[in-house]
């Protein structure tokens, strides 16, 4: 576990690593180049390289933290792949829900099956629920999002790769957008970005606004109309 680069959120947690491609967002997958990256480096958790790993040692890390925490469980997987059992992905919620010092966000793009299992689960209010949507044809994710019991619903608009001007935000709690970053990064639009952020405003959603992109992230920043916009949704 390390302190996390990710801008919205402040730990992960991977008790599931590898994952396979499912959709357009997945083309340039930042978690399978830094898995090559820790498997070329000889760490045990990668030595299968991409390939769904489920780590048991792990489950119970949770625990260890005794300050609260931000936590993005997966950072490396998605809780939903169809590799992972009902009863490893139930059994997970069911320790966040014993962590409730922890806030623990959970991003998938196989919102199919988090339909199928969302009545399973307990839905705490330090369960943050997520999918991720890069295009029109993921839209569909957000319908799927809003059937679950999640407290706090968000979609990860990230890479953003074209506009999404037909999403129905309500009952979305949070949005991120961000565009695709390091070799070969599709361009992103800040029309598109825009766009989404005068939606957000009138369905009363947190509206987060992650990065430009492109190869050299850091350089092209994270500042929107010279400012950093970055709304949480706490409710």
């Amino acid at each position: 576990m390390a302190q996390s680069k990710i801008e919205w959120t402040e730990e992960t947690w991977n008790p599931i690593t590898g994952c396979t491609k499912c959709s357009e967002g997945c083309t340039h997958c930042y978690a399978a180049t830094f898995a090559r990256r820790l498997q070329a480096m000889g760490n045990k958790r990668y030595i299968n390289g991409f390939e769904v790993n489920i780590h048991e040692d792990l489950f119970e890390k949770p625990f260890e933290w005794k300050k609260p925490k931000l936590v993005f469980v997966n950072s490396m997987s998605d809780l939903f792949h169809e590799n992972v059992s009902d009863d490893v992905i139930l059994r997970l919620f069911e320790i966040m829900n014993r962590s409730s010092t922890h806030t623990f966000q959970v991003l998938t793009k196989r919102s199919k099956r988090l339909v199928e299992l969302a009545p399973k689960i307990t839905w705490t209010k330090n369960i943050w629920m997520g999918v991720s949507v890069e295009n029109e044809n993921a839209l569909f994710r957000c319908e799927d999002l809003k059937k679950s019991g999640a407290y706090i619903k968000f979609i990860s608009a990230e890479p953003l790769l074209e506009p999404l001007s037909t999403i129905n935000l309500d009952g979305i709690d949070w949005l991120i957008v961000g565009g695709e970053s390091g070799a070969g990064s599709r361009p992103m639009e800040e029309k598109w970005i825009l766009e989404l952020q005068q939606l957000a405003i009138e369905a009363k959603t947190a509206f987060f606004f992650k990065q430009w992109g492109g190869f050299n992230k850091k350089k092209n920043g994270k500042l929107l109309n010279g400012k950093i916009v970055q709304m949480y949704p706490y409710k």
